[in-house]
């Protein structure tokens, strides 16, 4: 619940310094710490019109943290050309960012519609084949046709998934082109499926086929994905994204595969962390497993839109988001967040409305799809989303929420999770200006994150995957450093970096949270309350 409350000058004095102060030269040879004006995270997708290094450098100086990689489109070639570009700019910046693979999953598509195919008089977009349908038409869905034909003028189609003939149940709907077809199953012939046209329009090759009555027993992760996984493994890719996920099992699948990799860097020794996007009915039903199976959350609004009562999805955004933070774990609001700007230079008021929403609910992330990927011009999107965050942002630091910790975490992490609560007391209490922890595997931070400090929170580890997957935290600057000699070392090579990036002046408070040893995962012990300029402990 929220209650109106002017927050302390001191502490939004705190803050204006912080967001205000000069970032040091790139080329400085000690650590860079860049001063960041927003604590909800931007991600992008990265596609032909953002893939250049000078595009992906200009995203990076205006707020974008986590860059997505669409398996679902491109090849392997593509994909590592565009890895490599988003290193190379984030290591000139000095800026840690996270990358992201996006698994295709078990989407089931129209497979080809021939040029020679051509019903309506519309020509497709495409230069391939079309198929106009309309209400009361009779489509067949084939599982043994090797692209769409014309039978006695009736369209029957060919398909990526052939079992899906015999899941879907007569009565049930078929949706194609993200719902704006819609279908519903007549009878099952052999290994033909029929259905009856309720809203028509055009088809062409590769359109995509929502069934949200059916239970379809597709595997969560396909042939393909499992390709994408091995290559995210090798090229040491921060998250993968696991897309249509039904329950906790197909989570503990992937993350069963991604333990067992090894890898011969040090640097590396810790597994990509999965982000389960919730697009499907069964996944609202299983939500509270899949939340705590899960490293983070998106909720994928399009295809959800299409598998469930659209009136439904802010209703089910909500509950995700609250969800996320009941568990302590990040959440990111994905699809058609600022779609206009993919060719206007301004959103619509509704889609700066809808960025700013998601903030209000506490998401910990937002992302760009096509807006970045292909759009004319992503920089500018970028920018704008800041700007919405920004905004937005300033009008939560006038109020006071009441706190509530991830109430149910871990058994292994609640010693962690209990400290960060109790942090959250302690800065409101001694007007801290910063919370700085030791972060081994990203625990701390995540939990610390999920408290709503209001001030920044600085999190460093020796782990160099560590530091990237910090990145999607809410309010988390990350930062890489070897392990320091103990606590004292520490806090002072911490304060010398807060000092030399003009983050705090002495007297200032900062609460630093770690364990003993530093470097060791699940050891967060501690909370020292250090004042700038005072002789460490």
């Amino acid at each position: 619940m929220l209650t109106t409350h002017l927050f302390k000058s001191s502490q939004l004095n705190a803050l204006k310094r912080f967001y205000a102060a000069p970032p040091c030269p790139a080329t400085r040879a000690s650590t860079f710490i860049p001063a960041s004006t927003k604590f909800t995270k931007i991600m992008c997708t990265v596609g032909p019109a953002s893939e250049t290094h000078d595009t992906l450098t200009q995203l990076i100086e205006r707020g974008a943290r986590v860059f997505r990689l669409n398996f679902s489109h491109g090849d392997f070639e593509s994909h590592g050309k565009r890895l490599e570009a988003i290193r190379k700019a984030s290591k000139a910046l000095q800026i840690p960012v996270a990358i992201c693979g996006d698994l295709q999953g078990p989407k089931i598509r129209v497979g080809s519609v021939p040029t020679s195919v051509q019903v309506g008089t519309t020509a497709s977009r495409s230069g391939g084949g079309l198929i106009h349908v309309k209400q009361g038409d009779t489509v067949v869905l084939s599982a043994s046709a090797k692209e769409a034909h014309l039978r006695d003028d009736i369209p029957v189609l060919a398909l990526t998934y052939k079992d899906m003939v015999h899941e879907v149940e007569p009565g049930h709907l078929v949706l194609i082109n993200d719902g704006a077809i819609r279908m519903r199953a007549i009878k099952a012939v052999y290994d033909e499926l029929h259905c009856e046209v309720l809203v028509g329009g055009d088809i062409t090759s590769g359109k995509g086929i929502n069934l949200p009555e059916s239970n379809i027993k597709a595997p969560a992760i396909t042939e393909k994905d499992w390709a994408c996984v091995e290559w995210a493994m090798k090229k040491d890719l921060d998250y993968l994204a696991l897309s249509f996920v039904r329950n906790a099992h197909e989570v503990n699948e992937l993350k069963s595969k991604l333990s067992k990799a090894k890898n011969p860097d040090p640097s590396q020794q810790h597994r990509l962390h999965i982000i389960s996007k919730i697009e499907k009915p069964q996944a609202i039903e299983n939500i509270n497993e899949i939340v705590e199976a899960s490293d983070a959350i998106m909720v994928a609004r399009g295809d959800l839109g299409v598998e469930m009562e659209l009136a439904k999805v802010p209703i089910i955004q909500k509950l995700i988001i609250e969800r996320c933070q009941m568990y302590g774990k990040p959440c990111i609001i994905a699809t058609q967040m600022l779609e206009s700007m993919i060719t206007s230079v301004i959103p619509t008021r509704a889609e700066a409305s809808d960025v700013a929403n998601a903030i209000f609910d506490g998401a910990d992330a937002v992302m760009l799809s096509a807006e970045s990927a292909t759009g004319s011009h992503p920089a500018l999107v970028v920018e704008t989303m800041g700007q919405i965050i920004e905004a937005s942002e300033s009008h939560i630091m006038t109020v006071v929420k009441e706190n509530v910790p991830p109430t149910r975490t871990a058994a292994a992490h609640h010693l962690t999770a209990s400290l960060a609560f109790g942090a959250w007391h302690v800065v409101q209490e001694t007007k801290a200006k910063l919370v700085v922890c030791w972060s081994q595997h990203g625990n701390a931070a995540r939990y610390l994150s999920q408290n709503d400090f209001k001030i920044p929170i600085l999190a460093f580890s020796e782990i160099e995957r560590t530091v990237h997957q910090m990145a999607l935290f809410n309010g988390v600057t990350p930062v890489h450093m070897a392990v320091p000699s103990g606590t004292a070392s520490f806090i002072d090579a911490t304060e010398a970096l807060l000092l030399q990036n003009n983050l705090v002046k002495k007297g200032d408070l900062v609460l630093f949270l770690g364990g003993r040893p530093l470097g060791k995962s699940k050891s967060t012990n501690a909370m020292i309350l250090h004042e700038i300029g005072s002789k460490s402990v």
